[in-house]
């Protein structure tokens, strides 16, 4: 290729020269703010770890398994996922229960029920035995009592007993334990090996008006605060605003301001905007004279 033909495409390719903002505002069709994130080195990064973006859809990855979100109410802070292994009324499948990290920024949202299936009537999910002495209260093998666990009055099991996958199978409603609201103790877990239960089904926003689990709102809902004191950062509020993504960078994981020409400042993108238009126009005014006498010689 001659000189004077790369010239040519180098003056056409002169316009198109800018930088990609890395940070995205969105993952598939769900809108990405502020905790999360598109990828490293954007969101907060308390939340890049578990929260991810990945082939378009956003995943909250946990020891237990990723589970897609379906969506995120930022006004609320609340966060749904759907589990795949999840019992609805549509159909009934074998799972080995759901867990939190520890150190995810996440806690259980108080309309989030959970509902253990097909449990074992011995299920130390339903009940557990300790022994006493009626007398003195001391430890001993010749009385026990049973304590419950979790609640088998309310109607939601019968409810859910109706849907057709479960009748079918003629399930008695004693084998059905329902947790609300959900608290996983200390390991954040619920380990349905251990537990005797081969499935459960969750779903929140639960109306106790809705006769027809059909139409329940299956999933998990999650909790998000922003920090100890749930304040949303100001920088990060003044980000958005001009247009730029909040993100973090070094090894201190510092707030940077990712802007829509791929600039990152700490602060907004309002001078970023001018200034860069300003360096194009300007490179381009001193470029061209340069391409164009170099042409003209070589010609």
């Amino acid at each position: 290729m001659d000189l004077p033909l790369l010239l040519s495409i180098f003056l056409l390719l002169i316009p198109c020269l800018t930088f990609a903002q890395v940070c995205q505002r969105n993952c598939g069709k769900q809108i990405l703010k502020y905790p999360f994130g598109s990828g490293p080195g954007c969101g907060d990064p308390l939340f890049q770890p578990h929260v991810s973006c990945s082939q378009q859809k956003l995943t909250l990855t946990t020891h237990t398994g990723s589970y897609l979100v379906t969506s995120i109410d930022y006004s609320s802070q609340v966060l749904y996922i759907s589990d795949p292994t999840m019992s609805t009324c549509s159909c009934t499948l074998p799972s080995k229960g759901f867990g939190l990290d520890w150190n995810a920024p996440f806690t259980f949202h108080d309309t989030t029920i959970f509902a253990l299936v097909d449990c074992s009537i011995n299920s130390s999910s339903i009940c557990t035995t300790q022994s006493y002495d009626i007398n003195d209260g001391s430890n001993s093998n010749s009385n026990s009592n049973s304590k419950l666990l979790c609640d088998q009055s309310t109607p939601i099991c019968s409810l859910l007993y109706s849907c057709k996958p479960i009748s079918t199978i003629d399930l008695p409603i004693s084998t059905c334990c329902v947790y609300e609201p959900v608290n996983l103790g200390p390991s954040f877990e619920m380990d349905l090996q251990k537990l005797q239960c081969p499935s459960y089904t969750g779903f929140y926003n639960f109306d106790e008006g809705e006769s027809d689990p059909e139409k329940w709102n299956y999933g998990i809902a999650l909790k998000y605060k922003f920090s100890v004191t749930d304040d949303y950062p100001y920088s990060c509020s003044a980000c958005e605003k001009s247009y730029g993504v909040c993100g973090y960078n070094g090894a201190y994981n510092s707030f940077i301001c990712n802007c829509p020409n791929g600039i990152n400042t700490t602060t907004d993108c309002y001078f970023t905007s001018s200034y860069n238009n300003g360096f194009r126009n300007g490179i381009a005014w001193l470029i061209y004279p340069m391409a164009w006498t170099l042409l003209w010689f070589f010609l």
